[in-house]
């Protein structure tokens, strides 16, 4: 596990950016935190690292955001208005899974369904700034 302090949204947008340079065809990548922490933003970055002149919106009320990206689809997912993990299939998230680039807010709500080799980006709030913990992707350089 990794721990970095992130100090505002520029150093967010960078952090990003430096997950979608590892990026490959299959991950999935959950993002945890409370409202305002910062998965979004962290979204935004990593969408404009390979499409750089992408309008990257929050997926709070379409549920899901898709890019084309040569080699897979990137899903930016907010799943907090799930209301049973099953709810994923009807959006076509399980299938994507494990062929395309998942990005996921709230991941929780997939219960059991979320993929075990999944990278883990938990934000928490840290005085002005936010505490970063990255889980998984150990052989990748982040």
């Amino acid at each position: 596990m990794e721990y970095l302090t992130v100090i505002n949204e520029d150093e967010m947008l960078a952090l990003g950016a430096r997950l979608g340079r590892a990026l490959r065809a299959g991950d999935t990548i959950a993002l945890i935190g409370g409202l305002g922490a910062g998965k979004t933003t962290l979204a935004r970055g990593l969408v404009q690292s390979v499409l750089p002149h992408e309008t990257v919106p929050s997926p709070t009320y379409t549920l899901v955001q898709t890019y084309d990206v040569p080699g897979f689809t990137l899903w930016h997912c907010d799943l907090y208005r799930l209301e049973h993990p099953d709810e994923a299939y009807e959006l076509g998230l399980i299938d994507a899974m494990g062929e395309d680039v998942c990005l996921l807010e709230w991941p929780d709500r997939l219960g059991n369904l979320m993929p075990k080799d999944a990278l883990q980006i938990e934000i928490k709030f840290e005085g002005e700034g936010r505490r970063v913990a990255l889980t998984g992707w150990d052989e990748r350089d982040v």
